[in-house]
């Protein structure tokens, strides 16, 4: 974790400078898989983003491992049989939004992204629709999309089929706060 940190950081400031830059720490990730003879949910909110208001960049990344399952064994299957998460440790999101947001102005902002999901080492082009909100001065985005197993190569066994969804609906919701890349003195 501290590694990513670096990367994050020094991403940062190679890379952009000013007031434009968002960072959230504790995006919120949820999974859901609605099959015939099981649902299964998960949750992680160790979810890292930026977020740039100026050029519009957003960037997610998580650890798969991170998302909580209500039930231990589902969590060992998921991360072990079918996400490999010790061979593909994160899921990672690079795109850009189509609509310029004024981050200085409250309101509800609809918007649609641009970008690449890779998960499981296949890296998949994604439009995803969202949200904008800003408030105060607080910036939060959520969306709601659907990832496909097979588009990941993420194989499920014909004899699980009436447990695990082919389809997986995924949730973010993400807090922003702006990213100061000058240290106190």
């Amino acid at each position: 974790m501290r590694y990513l940190f670096l990367i994050l950081f020094s991403w940062l400031q190679i890379n952009h400078t000013g007031q434009d830059l968002y960072l959230c720490k504790n995006a919120r990730i949820a999974i859901f898989s609605g099959a015939l003879i099981e649902d299964i949910n998960a949750v992680t909110s160790s979810g890292l983003s930026i977020y740039n208001a100026a050029s519009g960049e957003l960037d997610f990344s998580v650890a798969i491992s991170s998302l909580q399952f209500e039930k231990s064994f589902m969590q060992q299957h998921f991360n072990s049989d079918y996400m490999e998460s010790d061979k593909y440790p994160r899921a990672i999101f690079k795109g850009k939004m189509l609509e310029h947001i004024d981050v200085t102005k409250d309101g509800d902002y609809p918007v649609t992204v641009n970008g690449r999901l890779s998960v499981h080492n296949i890296t998949q082009n994604r439009t995803i629709q969202g949200n904008v909100a800003v408030k105060n001065g607080v910036i939060t985005m959520t969306s709601e999309f659907i990832v496909k197993c097979a588009d990941h190569h993420i194989d499920i066994p014909q004899i699980l089929f009436y447990h695990i969804a082919e389809n997986i609906k995924v949730t973010v919701s993400a807090t922003y706060s702006p990213y100061n890349n000058n240290p106190p003195k």
